[in-house]
């Protein structure tokens, strides 16, 4: 399961931020060819009173689909569903303008990267990541790494592993056909303003353990269709 588009992720991505066309929540058609955990079919951010709701709506089973364990963290994967947006990295923790800023909410049964040295290796859970362009990943994207002996800016729950990610513990659920995640409004004012779109895809870990560390390897489906990020906040 991979964009059709010939462009690839980082591609679309990039023509997106350019010029994104104003919406509200963003729907898409069903695709028999995407399994339904990842055939997104609707997505918006909701902001009620403290906290901004993240939705993602499938076409069936939301977190069903779960990669294989591999026994190792080298060359493991990892299944996501993504937020694209509009935020500064500065937003959530890093340094000002370092890539695109994403909330994604993972799984990847052969690691932990929970913050200070939590476990979450054996369920779905947040994080924002930074992405930026590597055309040496299948998506054309990885998140973005922190090189040995570097000393950048990071968040609190930022999990030890040398990327731009960080481990927040939003309140997140994946049931029937929904994956929804609650994000305090209290040091993220941005996003009642953000841009967004929504993406499900498979990342993957180097199996040399040399940068980039973790790729987009795969890109299941695009709410959008063209990464336009046309999503806007909508009042409850």
């Amino acid at each position: 399961m991979k964009l059709s588009n010939a462009r690839s992720l980082a591609t679309a991505l990039m023509v997106g931020f350019a010029g994104a066309a104003v919406a509200d929540d963003i729907k898409a058609n069903s695709d028999a060819k995407v399994a339904a955990p990842f055939d997104i079919v609707e997505s918006r951010i909701s902001i009620d009173k403290d906290y901004a709701i993240f939705q993602m709506r499938v076409r069936a089973d939301a977190g069903a689909e779960k990669p294989a364990a591999t026994g190792k963290f080298e060359g493991s994967n990892v299944y996501a569903y993504v937020w694209p947006t509009s935020l500064d990295s500065a937003e959530v923790g890093f340094e000002k303008g370092q890539g695109i800023v994403a909330l994604a909410v993972t799984y990847h049964p052969d690691f932990d990267d929970g913050a200070k040295g939590g476990k979450n290796r054996d369920h779905w859970h947040p994080h924002w990541v930074v992405l930026a362009k590597d055309q040496s990943c299948g998506g054309g994207l990885k998140v973005i790494d922190v090189p040995k002996d570097a000393k950048p800016k990071l968040p609190d729950n930022w999990p030890g592993a040398p990327l731009l990610i960080d481990s927040p513990d939003y309140p997140t659920k994946l049931s029937g056909d929904m994956v929804e995640v609650r994000v305090p409004l209290s040091k993220l004012a941005g996003l009642k303003s953000v841009s967004f779109d929504a993406v499900a895809a498979g990342l993957k870990v180097n199996a040399n353990l040399h940068a980039p560390l973790l790729c987009v390897a795969d890109v299941f489906k695009v709410a959008s269709g063209n990464l336009s990020l046309p999503g806007k906040p909508v009042l409850k």
